[in-house]
């Protein structure tokens, strides 16, 4: 046993190491690896980046602007996409999924689409229309850059094609029938829903396309919802439609007083729909006529 007044001895050894002084030279060849490895980086960033010999007798400004030719062909700037602009859209034909026709035409198929195109909603229709006659198109799932899932749902619904419970299962239905969709979580997959209500049409947004590209007119409505579905970081703002008869060449049905000989200009598109400022807007078109115009949708449904 140990005796009480010897106590545990703490040995500690001291390790004496002789390391190197850093010098003037180490410092200097420090700087010199560090500048190397910069010069190296940027030589592979841009490893055949050469001025065009013709760039200096071009006007710069011209190449910054996009150009329209009459035939309706753009021509990009070199600042942004060059010359040429390699996109390919590939959009869903309505008979390739279970699901799109009923979204397009109703749960009887009895909804036109020149019923659809008309009023505010009518953008649903018209760029699945130009999406379908775009020099972009590609028919190849496997060679697209971006899928476009064509639906009037907006109209199918205040037509009485399908109700919400409806179109929130034909959707899903949809979805689950598309590999592509799958295979980049819906990033590349582009939807349109073009009213106040936004993305909520489809109640599990949420779940299936809160990652996908949604064209609205309203970015800023939740339309009384909790949560807005509109995401700046992908989402994009889209015009409302305007009838084609507005604006076409030649005679429009509607000639409004010129910008110069307005001195207030508000308006709005839908229905009044009980709200003050647009009753207002509808009292003063009747007591001025000529000097307010009023352009009013009808809707019977």
């Amino acid at each position: 046993m140990g005796s009480p007044n010897n106590k545990p001895t703490r040995i500690f050894s001291l390790h004496h190491h002789n390391t190197p002084s850093c010098t003037r030279s180490h410092q200097i060849g420090a700087l010199l690896l560090v500048a190397s490895t910069f010069l190296l980086t940027r030589l592979f960033d841009h490893p055949f980046s050469t001025c065009p010999p013709s760039s200096l007798n071009h006007d710069h400004t011209s190449q910054n602007v996009v150009h329209f030719s009459d035939d309706g062909s753009i021509s990009w700037p070199q600042m942004g996409y060059g010359t040429h602009l390699s996109l390919k859209i590939y959009v869903y034909e309505e008979d390739e999924i279970d699901g799109l026709k009923e979204l397009l035409r109703g749960r009887e198929g009895k909804i036109s689409v020149d019923a659809c195109v008309k009023g505010q909603w009518g953008t649903q229709v018209k760029i699945h229309k130009l999406l379908l006659q775009s020099r972009f198109r590609t028919r190849k799932k496997e060679e697209a850059n971006l899928f476009f899932v064509p639906a009037y749902a907006k109209c199918v619904r205040m037509m009485g094609g399908l109700n919400d419970k409806e179109i929130n299962h034909t959707y899903v239905k949809a979805l689950s029938q598309m590999p592509y969709f799958r295979r980049s979580g819906g990033r590349d997959h582009i939807f349109v829903f073009p009213s106040g209500a936004g993305a909520h049409l489809f109640r599990s947004w949420a779940t299936y396309i809160n990652r996908s590209i949604i064209l609205t007119p309203e970015g800023d409505r939740t339309d009384k919802k909790d949560t807005s579905s509109f995401n700046t970081w992908k989402d994009i703002i889209i015009p409302g439609n305007v009838e084609d008869g507005m604006t076409k060449r030649g005679a429009a049905m509607a000639q409004p007083l010129p910008l110069s000989k307005r001195k207030y200009l508000a308006n709005y598109l839908g229905r009044a729909q009980g709200k003050v400022g647009r009753l207002k807007l509808i009292e003063l078109a009747k007591q001025y006529p000529d000097k307010v115009y009023l352009f009013i949708y009808l809707f019977s449904f």
